[in-house]
């Protein structure tokens, strides 16, 4: 008699905390707001949040994203990203009398305050993070002759300091929290007297998102990350999730990316979304999922978030003048 073999269950586990953080979503709706209250156009300079999804939607409603400062035609509206600006460009707007409006993520702007003490303190100052990145060069702008970046643990043997009892280390706030902490362990051993900074400089939404990824890592045979390829956050879910035992990993930004390959003899799919995330590209991989017998979702939850941050004051500014006029006031 032949022997009848079960099909294994096919099961998605959801990740959670996963998606948009406090600070993106503050400045998405800075962008729409500044679109319903002053009109299109209004021009950001670089991508607001990096993901592919949400800048070709804001763009459909009349936002122009810019790379320089130069590209924003005089008296103009402008808006700075999530990632933070250098001084520089401040002073840039101002010459070229555009009005600006900050959406700088209050965790970036925390960080670009410490690198100003620091600096005043004559410190120097060990920023790990990638080299290129927009809250990189805006970090490094702060403070340009007393900051050094840190691109990875390889990279301390290169790094030098005038005063080894005067170092301090910051770092980008979207890195892994396991490689930055290896980065600051290596650069302890060269650097005994190194200074941490005075709170965690990477944020809260990454390590959240990190630490879910952690608990589902083992137990998924594939996890797919939601996410665009320049968005830091999300490359590193992707890194954590396969040094946490994921046998595969893959980034991507729609369903319709994802490899009908990268599914044979899978039965448990890990799935989440970095940071600059909305929620309606997970459902449509979930959707997609289902379809191809992943019907079974179950969460995997790391921890809760309740952390909201108040529109840019620019916007709360004319917002509460708009609301005083309309009710008479």
């Amino acid at each position: 008699m032949e022997r009848m073999t079960a099909t294994p269950a096919r099961r998605v586990l959801l990740a959670a905390p996963r998606g948009y953080c406090a600070g993106v979503d503050r400045a998405v709706i800075a962008v729409e707001k500044a679109l319903e209250q002053y009109g299109a156009p209004i021009y950001v300079r670089h991508e607001i949040v990096h993901n592919k999804y949400v800048v070709q939607t804001l763009e459909k409603k009349g936002a122009i994203f810019v790379d320089a400062t130069a590209e924003v035609p005089e008296g103009s509206i402008v808006m700075f990203s999530a990632h933070g600006v250098a001084p520089t460009v401040h002073a840039e707007a101002a010459e070229r009398k555009l009005a600006t409006i900050d959406a700088t993520c209050p965790l970036v702007t925390k960080v670009h305050k410490e690198a100003v003490r620091f600096a005043n303190e004559d410190y120097d100052i060990l920023l790990i993070g990638h080299e290129g990145h927009e809250e990189v060069i805006g970090t490094s702008g702060e403070a340009p002759d007393h900051i050094t970046l840190v691109d990875g643990p390889e990279d301390v043997a290169n790094v030098e300091v005038r005063d080894e009892s005067k170092v301090v280390w910051l770092s980008q706030t979207t890195l892994s929290v396991d490689e930055t902490m290896e980065t600051v362990d290596a650069l302890k051993e060269k650097f005994p007297l190194l200074v941490s900074p005075p709170s965690d400089d990477i944020c809260y939404a990454t390590q959240n998102r990190q630490i879910a990824v952690k608990q589902m890592g083992a137990d998924a045979d594939l996890v797919i990350v939601v996410g665009s390829k320049n968005s830091s956050n999300s490359v590193r879910l992707v890194e954590v999730a396969l040094g946490a035992g994921a046998r595969d990993a893959h980034l991507v930004d729609f369903a319709d990316e994802i490899d009908e390959a990268w599914l044979e003899g899978v039965t448990t799919v890990g799935l989440t979304s970095g940071a600059s995330v909305p929620e309606v590209l997970v459902e449509g991989v979930l959707e997609w999922l289902a379809q191809r017998g992943f019907e079974d979702v179950e969460l995997v939850k790391a921890a809760e978030e309740s952390i909201t941050f108040s529109l840019p004051k620019e916007l709360r500014r004319d917002l509460r003048a708009e609301a005083a006029e309309l009710s008479g006031n």
